[in-house]
């Protein structure tokens, strides 16, 4: 069955590189005033030294794609100094043609078009351009915080998942309400359990939906991961992906039968929760295990096997993606290369050949051997001036 339900799945023959970016521009963004670049359906490679904008690139692809940076939560980072605004515009070649998106940050907030039109809601407009950002930072994937996991899977299925992604922001807005009546109820400026009982309702509701579609989603990433896992490892290791939620449910569960134990769950703990004035269980309190060979990887697993299942997880996301929307999504690899030996550099590489397009921030290519490379169009990023070397 499959795994998206609000969008229809392509027939297009797998292997075909469809979806890419032709040229970006950015206004007030970050360290530049005005950018405007052209790129190609291959590898794009961006050098530079440190602190000189060439993640800011990368990022602004990753931010017009998810309406969202991977570095900051606050918008207005985004903007440059003393600009009223930041603006991000694209456009893409996609299957069924081209594509041109803009999103515009200000202090109101942020505002989408697509295709010059104007998108009511933002989970509207995310999934026009899908994309895989593999930075240093996921190499905590495994070994990192309980959050970082669960935004792994949140923006992954968000992308191909338009009601996942809107289920996902009013549990996000529940919970807020939900932890506020709690710390009133705490601090005794409330007393009527009653407006309690009502949010514990209504998220219950969103949250047994969402951890629903999170297992479906990681039964598809089981069945991608495992066998890359394999051939990286070289025939020695098998990855297992074990979803952990605050309750006591399996992936085999109906939404009804969720709804239950949530709703047993809540009664349960409903003191305390009142005693500590916040939301003790939900899919914001969910995370997931990696397992090599049936040993707990961010445990007992080795750097180089940490490294490995990061790597064998975002190779995952790549295929998983093409499989649900029938195009191959953007890769972004923001200064991962110099993160991983020349085993798994090579194995990288090798997949994503003439399949994907691919933007690539280094400080240097030297001592990254491989024809992918050297058959890149190339960049060069000075003080938030970018020209074109290839």
């Amino acid at each position: 069955m499959p795994f998206v339900l609000d969008r229809p799945r392509s027939q297009e023959k797998v292997g075909e590189s469809l979806m890419f970016i032709e040229d970006i521009k950015l206004t007030n963004y970050r360290n530049y005033s005005n950018l405007t670049m052209s790129f190609e359906n291959k590898v794009n490679v961006i050098l530079g030294e440190n602190a000189q904008g060439k993640t800011n690139v990368m990022e602004s692809i990753y931010v017009l794609a998810m309406a969202k940076s991977h570095r900051t939560s606050n918008d207005k980072d985004l903007i440059r100094w003393d600009e009223e605004y930041g603006k991000i515009e694209g456009r893409l070649q996609k299957r069924n043609g081209p594509l041109s998106l803009q999103l515009v940050i200000s202090k109101k907030g942020k505002k989408a078009k697509s295709n010059h039109l104007e998108q009511p809601r933002l989970s509207q407009y995310i999934g026009n351009m899908n994309i895989v950002m593999f930075a240093p930072e996921d190499l905590n994937l495994v070994k990192g915080s309980p959050g970082i996991r669960r935004r792994f899977i949140d923006m992954e299925i968000g992308q191909v998942s338009a009601i996942y992604l809107y289920d996902l922001n009013q549990f996000n807005k529940i919970l807020q309400q939900r932890n506020h009546y709690l710390k009133q109820l705490q601090t005794k400026k409330q007393h009527d359990k009653t407006m309690l009982e009502v949010y514990t309702s209504q998220l219950i509701e969103v949250a047994s939906k969402i951890v629903v579609k999170r297992y479906e989603f990681l039964k598809l990433l089981q069945n991608w991961a495992e066998p890359i896992h394999h051939g990286i490892s070289r025939g020695l290791e098998t990855l297992k992906i074990q979803y952990n939620p605050s309750i006591d449910v399996s992936e085999d569960i109906e939404l009804s039968k969720m709804v239950e134990v949530y709703e047993e769950k809540f009664a349960k703990i409903r003191e305390r929760e009142i005693e500590r004035g916040v939301t003790l269980a939900g899919p914001h309190r969910d995370d997931l295990s990696f397992f090599v060979n049936g040993r707990d990887v961010q445990t007992f697993g080795s750097q180089g096997q940490q490294r490995t299942t990061a790597l064998s997880l975002k190779l995952a996301e790549i295929e998983l993606i093409q499989s649900e929307i029938g195009e191959y999504p953007i890769l972004l690899l923001d200064d991962v290369l110099s993160e991983l030996d020349d085993y798994r550099q090579s194995h990288l590489l090798n997949t994503i050949q003439g399949k994907v397009q691919t933007f690539v921030t280094t400080t240097s290519v030297e001592g990254i051997n491989h024809e992918t490379l050297k058959q890149a169009a190339t960049y060069n990023v000075t003080e938030g001036e970018m020209t074109k070397l290839k």
